[in-house]
């Protein structure tokens, strides 16, 4: 049995690394009593992937991990749980069950993310006008490194959504294995674009993360792919229920 855990990642927090949370979150489950599967072997380790590791400095309003369970658990009791195991910085948003097919790991089947760009305020006062022209172009080229050479690679199509709010910009761009896009390089092209230096410090929440649906091309949130468990502690309530 199979699990999708979305949370949130805020504050101080932001700024520990991808294998601190990994960490974290052993020790959560371990405090929550979640009854999490572990691998074979002589060194046995909790079963648990990430759809994507988010970068340090960068705060989250949906992040994920999948891990696999030993029994069914309610999923409002399992939220509850961690959250209580948890520390100012992370918050446990909800606890659903997934098909048990590989290919569906979030890992496997990210395609899409969502976040939100701040700090533009110190950009050039008619950033606003330039950032529409900027998105207005049909190619938007950039030279990106690979391990052994580097090449120049189209970003434009990779950017599925982008909107202007106050003094902040909304990005849904490409992500997963096959294609990715982080927004601190669309940001970068842009102050290239206005012919200014890019050391401009802008600040990055990534709001959501997708897959394609059944049609293989409307975006669905990874959430929405899972369904609440009623779980063991869920029955034994409705038993007593009944007794009384």
């Amino acid at each position: 049995m199979k699990a999708r855990i979305k949370f949130r990642k805020y504050g101080a927090l932001r700024f520990i690394g991808h294998l601190d949370v990994m960490r974290f979150f052993q020790k959560v489950m371990r405090r929550a009593d979640i009854p999490i599967a572990f691998t074979g072997g002589f060194s046995p380790h909790m079963i648990m992937s990430f759809a994507s590791p988010l970068g340090i400095g960068l705060a989250s309003e949906g992040e994920y991990f999948d891990i696999e369970l030993t029994r069914p658990i309610n999923s409002e009791e399992a939220v509850r749980r961690m959250n209580e195991a948890c520390v100012e910085g992370i918050e446990v948003l909800s606890f659903r069950q997934i098909r048990e097919e590989k290919k569906m790991t979030g890992m496997t089947i990210l395609a899409g993310a969502d976040y939100l760009v701040s700090g533009c305020e110190a950009l050039p006062g008619d950033w606003k006008e330039r950032f529409r022209d900027f998105m207005a172009q049909t190619e938007i080229k950039v030279i990106k490194q690979t391990k052994r050479s580097e090449k120049e690679v189209d970003i434009r199509p990779l950017i599925f959504r982008w909107k202007i709010r106050e003094n902040e910009i909304f990005l849904q761009v490409a992500a997963g294995s096959s294609q990715n896009l982080k927004p601190d390089l669309v940001m970068e092209t842009f102050c290239r674009f206005l012919d200014i230096p890019d050391e401009v410090r802008f600040g990055y929440c990534r709001l959501e993360m997708y897959a394609f649906g059944e049609d293989g091309k409307t975006l669905v949130t990874l959430e929405s792919l899972g369904w609440n468990m009623e779980g063991e502690e869920k029955d034994e309530a409705q038993d007593s229920d009944r007794e009384n």
